[in-house]
């Protein structure tokens, strides 16, 4: 029994079992872990970001990482009372991050269990064993409100990557590009290369090989640009020599950025493919005061209802941290249509956050450096994917999309739409690039938020100043007008049309148009 009885539940704690997962007994109760625990934010009162987003770039201002963990990080009294509840439970403080509000505890499993209120268990899963926990957690009394989240105690696959390899026997009709190709059909402006930006990038699991890079970026006539890898929960850049696997991801998402902005640099922030290696990746890009990244692209995600809520509300509230600091996150869509690899309609998440630009996916056809045509990506008849896209069911409808005749979700909730913008992702029309040390074809989503990374890097080097939280923008006539609108195609439930539409979102971009209109305020 936990050692404080007067205790209470941790809200929106609540976790189901593994899906597809056999309960194989209690876990190991001496094996030692490491868990995150998320505390509330150290001001009472939080800027609202909508409508700092709703000024003119020119008239923005962003507080520094220093200010905001100033600010707005944790409390030094919330942190004490998380130090003493550690040693009543016999656990250890291995880690403090004011800034991004996180604590890690380590310890072995059986207190975890008694400090918790749970009974950690093993499964054996298809893809491996992991270990996990079903119902709620609880906390003593005096933490309630100061805790928001716990992730770690179970550490189940949370999200996949959204990357498609085309087929070996592509169609008579198919294509492919370079990322620089598909940048000048979309007239990405000239004479900038995202000199002085950080792009980072979220990965979760796979890795990158130099020489990939090298022979990539050899064959486009470019400098290979700066990368660096960040290390998260122990991840790490680990190639596995499958060009199938997370490595198709990493190098996919590295060299589509790198092509489109090849003056920036580029941070790999590596994790483990968990709740709590996600969340605290996105925060150590959003909140990194070394590299200090603009720019963050996430090709990773899930079905919003596959998170638990304390998890989906810790890295919600991360993207919400970055747009006070003038850091961009892009989120990939997925690529399995409206239903999101379920059995219903729903959107994937992160990219149903209201703070994050949700990218979706085309199918993109040119006539030599001009566009011939460009549809939404749809290719479930042959099993390769669809563009990702629908309406939230948990994040209700934000300002900036009130005008944008978005549809009740399938519950009848005013919901939130996704994606916010589109580009070319059908593997049909896929991007060339290496991986593993082979020539591949890749499309998906995944491809979409490093290019849109790419673009915005250029579009903050012309500005002298980042775009950051633009997505109240987006949707303002003015810049509203520059997209290529996407009027062809569906996702399966949902079709394109004029205007906004839960397939390619608001459509593909025209880059100088949206410079000048980003420039014009």
């Amino acid at each position: 029994m936990p050692k404080s009885q007067d205790r209470v539940v941790l809200e929106g704690s609540a976790r189901g079992v593994l899906s597809g997962g056999q309960d194989v007994g209690i876990a190991n109760l001496d094996q030692q872990i490491e868990v995150t625990v998320h505390l509330r934010r150290g001001a009472a009162k939080f800027p609202s970001a909508e409508q700092a987003g709703a000024l003119p770039i020119s008239r923005r201002s962003y507080l520094s990482r220093e200010e905001f963990a100033r600010a707005y990080g944790a409390n030094p009294q919330d942190v004490e009372k998380l130090r003493v509840f550690a040693r009543e439970y016999g656990l250890r403080v291995t880690k403090e991050d004011r800034a991004a509000r996180l604590v890690k505890l380590a310890g072995p499993v059986r207190a975890f269990n008694e400090a918790f209120g749970v009974t950690l268990r093993q499964y054996r899963h298809p893809s491996g064993m992991y270990r996990c926990r079903t119902g709620t957690l609880s906390l003593p009394r005096d933490l309630a409100g100061v805790v928001e989240a716990v992730t770690g105690l179970d550490n189940r696959p949370q999200t996949k990557p959204h990357f498609r390899l085309r087929k070996p026997a592509p169609r008579q009709t198919a294509s492919s590009y370079s990322p620089v190709q598909v940048a000048q059909a979309y007239n990405f402006p000239l004479n900038v290369d995202g000199s002085g930006q950080w792009i980072a990038i979220i990965e979760l699991g796979g890795g990158y090989k130099a020489a990939d890079l090298d022979s990539f970026f050899r064959g486009l006539g470019l400098k290979t640009p700066q990368v660096i890898a960040v290390s998260v929960d122990g991840g790490s850049n680990s190639p596995t020599g499958d060009p199938s696997g997370a490595d198709g991801e990493v190098e996919l998402d590295i060299e589509i950025a790198g092509s489109i902005a090849p003056g920036a640099s580029i941070g790999v922030y590596f994790a483990p493919n968990t709740d709590q290696g996600f969340i605290d990746a996105v925060s150590a890009a959003v909140h990194d005061a070394k590299l200090k990244p603009a720019i963050i692209s996430i090709s990773w995600g899930g079905p919003e209802s596959s998170w638990t809520a304390q998890a989906r509300n810790a890295l919600n509230a991360a993207c919400q941290d970055a747009a006070l600091m003038g850091v961009t996150v892009l989120a990939a869509s997925g690529d399995e249509g409206a239903t999101d690899g379920t059995n219903t309609p729903t959107v994937d998440f992160p990219a149903a956050s209201p703070y994050v630009i949700g990218c979706g996916g085309t199918k993109l056809t040119l006539s030599g450096t001009s566009i011939a045509s460009e549809q939404a990506w749809n290719e479930l008849s042959a099993n390769e994917g669809a563009t990702g896209g629908g309406v939230s069911e948990l994040f209700a409808l934000p300002d900036y999309q009130q005008t944008a005749n978005v549809p009740s979700a399938p519950n009848g909730f005013r919901g939130r739409g996704v994606p916010d913008v589109a580009a070319d992702a059908d593997p049909q029309s896929g991007y060339s690039v290496v991986v593993d040390g082979q020539s591949s074809v890749i499309g998906g989503t995944s491809a979409v938020a490093p290019l849109w990374a790419g673009l915005l890097a250029r579009i903050n080097q012309a500005l002298g100043k980042n775009v950051g939280y633009v997505n109240v923008l987006l949707y303002s006539p003015g810049v509203e007008s520059t997209f290529h609108d996407i009027t062809s195609g569906t996702n399966g439930d949902y079709s394109a049309g004029p205007g906004w539409d839960a397939c390619t979102g608001l459509g593909s971009p025209d880059g100088v148009a949206l410079l000048s209109a980003l420039k014009s305020g």
